[in-house]
């Protein structure tokens, strides 16, 4: 079994906030299987499930809103006894421009809150992600530039990545970290 946890804040507040791009691809992956997320009050999250080559594949939106988004995901780990090497987060990223999607086998949170907490409900920093670009930011605090919505000049840009990640996604999974890499960042 396998798991993508996609980052985000609940809430119609919320929903087209730039911080929301990991729920966003998330939502997109579920639409295109035809799944519908459940609600799990003990793990922290909306759940779902689909097959990709004969593989579970779980879906979670962690409901712990981002700061605290590791709860979730060490929790359905734990449930179904995932290995680290079988997550990707996936996240938004400050640094990255709007339209640009990377994935990294490890790494740092980068100053990303929810990663932060992923790190720390893990234990590693070893786990596999997906960093969709939000950038560039503006001269106002990153706090306030996340939690903004993108703007309608962005729109295209924002489906035509949320449609690349996803393919990214499962080429990802057929394929592993390092064909990925070479082909989508």
């Amino acid at each position: 079994m396998k798991l993508i946890a996609g980052l985000g804040n609940v809430g119609e507040k919320y929903l087209f906030t730039r911080h929301n791009a990991g729920f966003m691809i998330a939502d997109k992956i579920a639409y295109d299987n035809n799944l519908e997320f459940k609600e799990d009050k003990k793990l922290k999250c909306f759940l779902t499930k689909f097959k990709l080559n004969d593989e579970d594949i779980l879906i979670i939106k962690p409901t712990t809103f981002m700061n605290l988004s590791g709860e979730s995901a060490a929790a359905v780990m734990n449930y179904y006894k995932i290995e680290i090497k079988d997550i990707l987060i996936i996240y938004d990223d400050i640094s990255l421009e709007l339209g640009r999607i990377r994935f990294r086998a490890n790494g740092s949170d980068g100053g990303h809150n929810g990663i932060k907490s992923v790190i720390k409900h893990l234990g590693t920093k070893d786990f596999a992600r997906l960093k969709f670009g939000i950038g560039p930011q503006p001269p106002i605090p990153s706090e306030a530039f996340v939690l903004q919505n993108f703007s309608k000049e962005q729109l295209p840009d924002l489906k035509s990545t949320i449609l690349r990640a996803v393919e990214a996604v499962e080429f990802y999974f057929e394929n592993g970290i390092e064909k990925t890499q070479n082909r989508y960042n």
